[in-house]
């Protein structure tokens, strides 16, 4: 069950920079906001598929799960709660305001996430077919 899986690896890489770029250097009211939480779903599976082989499915539920956990916290104020009100980096990370658009963000994220696993599978198993009628040739 435990792994690496280098490619997913490199793809959570490239999904974290992005995040941090968005983080910086985008003050909007739409990538910012929605699109940061539209790719965050992927980040953080991407990063639990680098390390644990499960179905697409599982971690897709479980990510999905954890977002809609970590946004119902942000609707009780779990940052003002725990002291952190000052800290800009808990704010960033752990959500500061409630919004029902970003569980809308986060669904569609996953989706997306499901949609190409569904793609990778078949390209995949194409692949595979193909090398193994290959080798039954004489």
């Amino acid at each position: 069950m435990l792994t690496f899986n280098l490619r997913f690896f490199l793809l959570a890489l490239i999904l974290f920079i992005v995040e941090v770029l968005i983080a910086l250097f985008v003050r909007d009211s739409f990538v910012r906001p929605y699109g940061g939480d539209y790719l965050v779903v992927m980040l953080l599976y991407c990063a639990v598929k680098t390390v644990i082989n499960a179905s697409p499915w599982k971690i897709a539920v479980g990510v999905l799960l954890f977002s809609y956990a970590l946004e119902t916290l942000q609707f009780v104020h779990i940052v003002d709660r725990l002291g952190l009100s000052d800290n800009s980096l808990a704010k960033t990370v752990i959500g500061y305001g409630f919004e029902w658009w970003d569980l809308l963000a986060y669904t569609l994220g996953i989706a997306t996430v499901l949609m190409l696993e569904g793609l990778w599978g078949k390209d995949a198993s194409r692949a595979v077919s193909h090398t193994v009628a290959a080798n039954k040739r004489p």
